[in-house]
């Protein structure tokens, strides 16, 4: 089982230039990649997305990479070509704006200074060349596993308490299956004692009151959600104990654990039944809380 969420950076120097490399990635439906490098390292992005593609199957995963004149500071510097563009695309929604009746809040020096290309850190190289860009690559997949080590730490964490929360829930099924007796013989108390007014005082057919009897013990029956909530009990461990992507599987799975009790619930018609489905159903929310961190 591995986690949505996870992070990795490392930090080397080659070709006369400092890098860092940096990973992170938080809960997603699918995989989507958000790429932020020095515009003249885009000849590595295809082989980028390749390489984590293979490696990571869902996620909001973020990679960066800042490369620095090697041996300098961190020092700043600011684009200013892309200043002027960005003050003129400011200008213009400002005007578009006022042309509509609509007023914006005043820009301020650090807005501007916090969009993207306007604030540069790294340092300009005159091209990509191959030596760069194999240590670049071959860094890039150190930090690539260090990451998805990360999303398996946290994943072998997430699955034990997932396993704890399926050990309640078999626990809250054996206690159910242990007052199934009392919660029967007070069902069959109040439905004798509710017959025998009725023939007291009406002219009833006994032989029908047995067949309603009858329809209404089947429909209190709670074998089969039982029955049913066991059998997801242990396609739940399975998948825990796979090595695959399970989210989107376990997900479907807390909501089929969802309907059997609530339907059990339903059926109750009795406070201790009643009390051990609730508690329940709160087990599984919690666990479908954990299940949605899950790759």
């Amino acid at each position: 089982m591995k986690s949505l969420t996870g992070y990795a950076s490392l930090e080397n120097q080659g070709e006369g230039l400092r890098w860092q490399w940096e990973l992170r990635s938080v809960n997603g439906k699918g995989l989507d990649l958000r790429i932020r490098m020095p515009d003249w390292c885009s000849t590595l992005e295809a082989e980028m997305r390749k390489r984590i593609g293979a490696a990571i199957a869902r996620g909001n995963v973020t990679i960066g990479l800042r490369i620095y004149a090697d041996g300098s500071t961190a020092g700043t510097s600011i684009d200013t070509d892309h200043l002027d563009r960005t003050l003129d695309l400011l200008a213009l929604v400002q005007e578009r704006a006022a042309h509509r009746g609509l007023a914006l809040g005043a820009t301020s020096a650090a807005d501007v200074l916090g969009m993207r290309g306007v604030l540069s850190e790294d340092a300009r190289n005159d091209g990509m060349t191959d030596a760069l860009s194999a240590l670049l690559l071959s860094d890039f997949d150190f930090a690539l596993k260090a990451f998805v080590d990360s999303r398996a730490a946290e994943g072998a964490a997430l699955s034990a308490v997932i396993t704890r929360h399926l050990d309640a829930i078999a626990g809250q099924l054996t206690s159910i299956r242990a007052i199934l007796p009392a919660r029967a013989e007070a069902q069959a108390e109040v439905l004798r004692a509710g017959m025998a007014r009725l023939l007291e005082t009406e002219q009833l057919d006994a032989g029908r009151l047995h067949q309603e009897a009858a329809v209404l013990a089947v429909k209190s029956d709670v074998t089969e959600e039982l029955d049913r909530l066991d059998a997801h009990v242990a396609a739940a461990r399975q998948l825990v104990s796979t090595d695959v992507p399970i989210g989107r599987k376990f997900d479907f799975l807390c909501q089929e654990f969802n309907r059997e009790a609530n339907t059990l619930c339903s059926k109750s018609q009795h406070s201790g039944l009643t009390e051990l489905g609730l508690e329940m159903k709160v087990t599984i929310d919690q666990m479908r809380e954990q299940i949605q961190n899950v790759e």
